[in-house]
């Protein structure tokens, strides 16, 4: 007479939803890593119902009015030519709060002028 296996023990999935967890925790912290930083010199503009992502590549304004693109100066239309060469549609300008509005306007009609269809202007969440 044989007898019948003991009854087989039911898997915790707890260790698998554990794992899931660590494993986003570690990219969203990996990913939080490679976002290029946005210049130490420059406050960004407040916006109380703006969602925003840090910019992946964006031509940022100093205060003084003068223009970098991956930490080097360079003209609004050398940044708008370079970024439409690399087929991106959007162009992102990234400006310190305090840059008076009539040079803003002027940088950013120089990137329209240069050919860039759609301008954003990156900004900065306010707490309510």
């Amino acid at each position: 007479m044989r007898l019948a296996p003991p009854p087989r023990r039911k898997t915790e999935p707890t260790i698998t939803l554990i794992n899931v967890v660590f494993l986003m925790l570690v990219f969203f912290l990996v990913a939080g890593q490679v976002a290029a930083p946005v210049d130490r010199d420059i406050r960004l503009i407040e916006a109380a119902s703006v969602a925003t992502r840090a910019p992946d590549d964006a031509l940022t304004v100093r205060v003084d009015g003068t223009t970098l693109w991956r930490s080097e100066p360079i003209s609004p239309e050398a940044f708008a030519a370079a970024r439409l060469a690399e087929g991106a549609e959007v162009l992102r300008l990234v400006s310190a709060r305090d840059l008076p509005a009539q040079d803003l306007l002027r940088i950013a009609n120089a990137l329209r002028a240069a050919g860039g269809a759609e301008i954003r202007l990156v900004t900065e969440r306010s707490a309510p």
